[in-house]
């Protein structure tokens, strides 16, 4: 048995949910049963359990590190925010409505919620050895630290090792750090247990007076500095990553535009797909950019009818629409599938004010928005394809033909998800139909006649991704101090 240890951050993007990953990977590779931990995750990116419960993706990731499904317990409160000043907030894979961020944050102490949360953590921790936790943004923010069920409140109830991640690659380390283990009360800091220097560019024999200047300040051993890398892809949880997916078409590939919605969510469905060697995939509000692209893809939104009347007038819906009439390739998926049909209704004003808007209408489908949230995975045949595909489903409206047309079925095992219209033309519910590589070659298959090749499966794929993780953070990081803190 090990005790706990824990990832806490100097801000957000920084590297928790990554390094969070890699821990959990080296844990198993050296014969031990972990499992993630994170109390409150807030994000767009989540997934739904074998059970049908709804969970960040980020701790799916770090569970698949681990080696082991997953399960809601690994992230009891999710908030998915559905604009600026409000989030629906998912508890124990159930969402139990939306609220403001000042009533989540600030009309109570959030003691039941705290307890709840303990509850969960106890209840993994009994099965689980380590349980590898990872904090949310900073530690030392000082007006919430006292309703803080993540961090540092989180990491005395478990008892963790606790380790500060610091992004030298943002600028300003000495002082991120140095001001973040200021602030820490002698009680915090007694968790602390040393620094982990991440997103070092360079040779990293370059930081040792560094090295030694952030331990003569803040008293604690820098254990590591992880170099910045680019040549191991694991899915990302904050969309702030897709900064640097903002690319242009390019000659030579096939041009895969995502919509670059307000309320993206489940930005992970394209991952596969951006990985493959004949796409070149980026993502865009901009229409002359859309314009250029052999394939558009709608995806998921969180409010869906906002993002419908914001691509209305940015001039993105044009963009669609003009790329369907010129023969080129629209799909939508989930939110995105909402957006290419007639209309969406929302008369029990599930996501806002607005009760109903027109859709593009390209596929002759409706929705209505409903309460009920509907989650589960889901097994599937693509058209005529034999081949059984995987996926999930998280939605909160209905969707029906418009008239009295028959549909086509996109799924080949009866089931009714989706609308097929051509080759080149449809939507689904399903979030990771992509990730099924028969799906990408039938969706390629129009704009190139290139082969794939040889090509291990995307589960063999990021198995790979997590050894090179581990691998680099063994190299990187003293492990025998690491394994220290969790024996005492």
């Amino acid at each position: 048995m090990l005790r706990p240890i824990m990832f806490v951050g100097t801000g957000s993007d920084v590297g928790k949910s990554v390094i969070t990953a890699g821990f959990c990977r080296i844990f198993k590779q050296d014969g031990y049963h972990p499992a993630p931990f994170k109390a409150q995750n807030m994000s767009l990116n989540s997934y739904v359990t074998a059970d049908g419960l709804e969970m960040g993706r980020a701790q799916v990731v770090q569970a698949e590190a681990a080696g082991i499904s997953c399960q809601s317990d690994m992230n009891p409160v999710l908030l998915k925010p559905t604009s600026d000043k409000s989030s629906q907030v998912i508890l124990n894979g159930k969402p139990v409505g939306n609220q403001s961020a000042y009533e989540y944050f600030m009309a109570n102490d959030r003691r039941e919620l705290f307890a709840s949360v303990k509850e969960t953590y106890d209840r993994l921790a009994a099965k689980y050895s380590p349980i590898v936790l990872e904090g949310a943004g900073s530690i030392s923010e000082l007006n919430l630290k006292h309703r803080d069920i993540t961090n540092l409140r989180m990491a005395a109830h478990a008892g963790a090792a606790t380790y500060l991640i610091g992004d030298i690659d943002k600028g300003g380390v000495f002082g991120s750090i140095y001001g973040t283990i200021a602030l820490l009360t002698e009680e915090e800091r007694a968790c602390m247990k040393g620094i982990i220097i991440n997103k070092f560019r360079g040779d990293g024999r370059l930081f040792e007076d560094g090295k030694r200047m952030l331990e003569d300040l803040t008293k604690l051993p820098v254990v590591g500095i992880l170099p910045y890398f680019r040549d191991i892809h694991i899915e990302q949880e904050d969309s702030v990553s897709l900064d640097s997916k903002y690319r242009k078409s390019v000659t030579g590939r096939v041009n895969v535009a995502v919509v670059l919605l307000r309320r993206l969510s489940n930005f992970t469905d394209f991952d596969r797909l951006e990985n493959d060697p004949r796409v070149n995939l980026f993502y865009s509000h901009d229409p002359s950019e859309i314009a250029k692209a052999d394939i558009v893809i709608v995806p998921g939104s969180k409010n869906t009818i906002e993002d419908m009347l914001a691509i209305k007038n940015n001039g993105v819906a044009k963009a669609i629409t003009e790329a369907h009439k010129a023969g080129k390739t629209v799909i939508g998926i989930c939110g995105g599938y909402q957006i290419l049909g007639t209309g969406i209704a929302d008369p029990s004003q599930v996501e806002g004010s607005i009760e109903s808007i027109p859709g593009l209408g390209i596929l002759p489908v409706s929705t209505v928005l409903k309460r009920e949230k509907t989650t589960l995975q889901c097994s599937f045949s693509f058209l005529k394809s034999d081949v059984a595909g995987k996926g999930y489903e998280i939605h909160m409206g209905d969707t029906e033909v418009s008239g009295a047309e028959s549909p086509v079925a996109l799924l080949g095992d009866g089931r009714k998800d989706g609308y097929y219209l051509s080759d080149k033309t449809w939507g689904t519910y399903i979030h990771g139909i992509l990730d099924n590589d028969h799906v990408i070659d039938h969706l390629l298959a129009p704009y190139t006649s290139e082969a794939p090749g040889h090509r291990m499966s995307f589960q063999e794929f990021k198995e790979q991704q997590y050894n090179k993780l581990a691998h680099l953070i063994r190299a990187n990081v003293d492990m025998d101090q690491i394994y220290s803190s969790l024996r005492n």
